[in-house]
């Protein structure tokens, strides 16, 4: 029986179990990066692992989240970044050099490679052919360590693109439809494997772009063969000696096969809140316009820009329309300067920022009150722009362009003929931003500001649970609900007793100083609990308030093993209509735990001494899940079996 390209890939990279969907496998990780919003953790926990160098092929640290400097925070972390970087073997992507996923997929990114990022938009690398994989930063840290990468084997799943796209219609809107059908859980577990004849028509930028937006169906990864398109874009970046190709077996064996035919598909748009709330273009035509902001991971690239730039070329935007670009790199930045395309984004009144992430990830450009904003990025969650009211939606860049141009939602085809981008045959190199690791280590001194506190220690799990249950929310929980983003609680990133003031206070303002009152306690969710980033401030920062274990009635992928990582258990309700007779501020215990984990049992039970109830939850931990929730989390458990 043939492999697909992401069982040829993990075949490779693969050191411990065997490649059967939902059993526990260990990858080899060749490549790292981390971003600083969630990098200055992660070399925290490298640090405490006492390793000399990391042992990786290759890691790179990118500043790309935290660039907005309202007060000394985000340039002491930046600092000492820098030295660790130095220090220990890291590349180091200066500030203005770009969005880490795109610089990594033009510099960096190899077909046949595992990369395992502090994001999670890693995946973006499948455009080229890379298993990127996205994950709490212990996990990083622990993979620069030359520690392996657990995970449950995934399903792989076949996305067939047959046909090819008509005019005015991209790549965001295949992402955008495959939303639609599976929704923002129809990935879980899967790693979204794309082939068929469709995909000859895409260029890897295209191919990231659809990559990128797996992470929003709660995929695994996602990835795209590596052919000649791979090689004519690795070679016009110089990098083709790297090229290999990639590509599944004739005979290979799906878990799931859809298939999409590119000849029918119309421009599309995600709705507010959800990136999976997708409908036409021409379902919410003539709705009125405030902001447009063109960007991040996404749709940030050359070609991108390239088309923008194209629609706007002697226009000008809407009067009531405030258009921000943010370039993906320095490289599109240089490049779009030289060929003109800045000057038609400028003449038509275009704001330009500085290359990184920005509005997508909170860092300004915050919509008025009730405003109506068209992002071509990948998260449009209730809040994530930095206003609670607005109401964002997510298209393509020639849908977010036609409504510059509008002043409202536009079906971009009745622009009549669409600009023609053609991949250059070199792109711009230069590489000066990016500063390699010291060649004398050890004359480089870690820089630490005062805003870097030491990690919390966790303490191993006791045989008894007691506490309140401090929260009950529904399904679909984000990251950026547990751990709000944003220019005024990110600068805090490395203070984790500061930052911990915040969590959930987009949900429940008193949640922290409720957590402090009770001595910790319990959270109550529904459904895909944690979706979204890969932010373990959203797991580290719970633990520092004293939450024991959260129960729910399915976690997402990320979360889950970041609650793990920091010694909380993750509870699933064994029968989802329990829910409904649990409550905030119960007191419950959960009696045996440490029994039932040695003797691995999955059962345990929640005795609720509020309601005179008891209900019955499990666990779906590994074996070495099981022992790194004992010790405490998974740096208690590397320093216990390395000691």
């Amino acid at each position: 029986m043939g492999l697909s390209i992401s069982q040829k890939i993990i075949s490779e990279h693969l050191v411990e179990g065997r490649m059967i969907p939902g059993y526990e496998i260990a990858i080899r990780i060749d490549q790292t990066l981390t971003q600083d919003a969630t990098g200055t953790l992660a070399y925290l926990q490298f640090e405490a692992m006492n390793v000399p160098r990391v042992r990786t092929k290759r890691s790179v640290s990118y500043v790309d989240h935290n660039t907005l400097q309202t007060g000394p925070e985000n340039a002491d972390d930046h600092a000492y970044l820098q030295s660790i970087a130095a220090k220990y073997g890291i590349y180091f992507s200066r500030p203005g050099n770009g969005i880490c996923h795109q610089v990594q997929l033009e510099r960096f990114d190899v077909p046949g490679d595992t990369l395992l990022g502090s994001d999670s938009h890693t995946p973006t690398a499948g455009g080229l052919g890379t298993l990127g994989i996205g994950a709490g930063g212990l996990d990083v840290a622990a993979a620069m360590a030359g520690e392996p990468f657990y995970m449950p084997m995934p399903k792989i799943c076949l996305v067939r693109l047959v046909g090819k796209l008509q005019k005015w219609v991209s790549a965001k809107d295949i992402i955008l439809e495959l939303l639609r059908i599976l929704s923002v859980k129809g990935g879980v577990g899967k790693i979204m494997e794309y082939g068929g004849e469709g995909v000859k028509s895409l260029a890897v930028t295209d191919r990231a772009t659809i990559a990128n937006m797996g992470a929003e169906l709660g995929a695994t990864s996602s990835i795209f063969p590596s052919d000649e398109i791979t090689r004519a874009f690795m070679l016009a970046q110089e990098r083709e000696s790297e090229w290999r190709e990639i590509c599944a077996d004739e005979d290979a064996q799906y878990d799931q096969v859809l298939e999409l035919n590119l000849d029918n598909l119309e421009p599309m748009i995600a709705r507010p809140h959800m990136p999976d709330n997708v409908c036409r273009v021409a379902e919410v035509e003539g709705i009125k316009v405030d902001q447009v902001a063109i960007g991040s991971c996404t749709n940030s690239s050359l070609r991108d820009l390239m088309v923008v730039a194209g629609m706007l070329r002697g226009k000008t935007v809407h009067p009531d329309v405030s258009l921000v670009v943010s370039p993906g790199s320095r490289q599109v930045l240089e490049m779009i300067a030289r060929n003109g395309a800045l000057a038609d984004l400028i003449a038509a009144g275009a704001r330009i920022l500085e290359c990184a992430c920005g509005p997508c990830i909170g860092m300004g450009q915050a919509p008025k009150t009730d405003g109506v904003s068209v992002r071509t990025f990948n998260r449009n969650f209730e809040g994530r722009s930095g206003t609670k009211s607005a109401q964002v939606y997510l298209a393509s860049p020639e849908t977010a362009a036609a409504a510059a141009i509008f002043g409202e939602i536009v079906d971009p085809r009745k622009l009549g003929e669409p600009p023609v981008f053609e991949l250059p045959e070199r792109f711009v190199i230069d590489d000066g931003m990016i500063i390699p690791p010291s060649e004398r280590p050890e004359t480089v001194e870690i820089v630490r500001g005062p805003n870097i506190k030491p990690l919390p220690e966790a303490e191993p799990m006791p045989e008894v649970l007691r506490g309140r249950i401090l929260l009950k929310v529904g399904d679909n929980i984000t990251t950026d609900h547990i751990m709000p983003a944003g220019s005024k609680i990110l600068p805090l990133r490395s203070n984790i007793p500061a930052i911990s003031e915040y969590v959930f206070s987009s949900v429940d303002p008193n949640f922290s100083e409720r957590a402090k009152q009770y001595g910790g306690g319990f959270i109550l969710a529904g459904e895909n609990y944690g979706q979204g980033s890969s932010r373990e401030h959203a797991a580290l920062a719970p633990m520092y308030l004293g939450v024991k274990a959260v129960v729910a009635k399915s976690f997402a992928r990320i979360h889950r093993q970041n609650l793990i990582n920091f010694g909380i258990l993750p509870l699933i309700l064994a029968d989802p209509a329990d829910y409904d007779r649990l409550q905030q501020l119960d007191e419950i215990e959960i009696y045996d735990v440490v029994k039932t984990l040695r003797e691995r049992r999955d059962s345990l039970q929640i005795v609720n001494s509020t309601r005179d109830l008891i209900i019955r939850v499990k666990h779906d931990l590994s074996d070495r899940e099981r022992e790194v929730i004992l010790a405490g989390g998974r740096l208690n458990y590397i320093r216990n079996t390395r000691s």
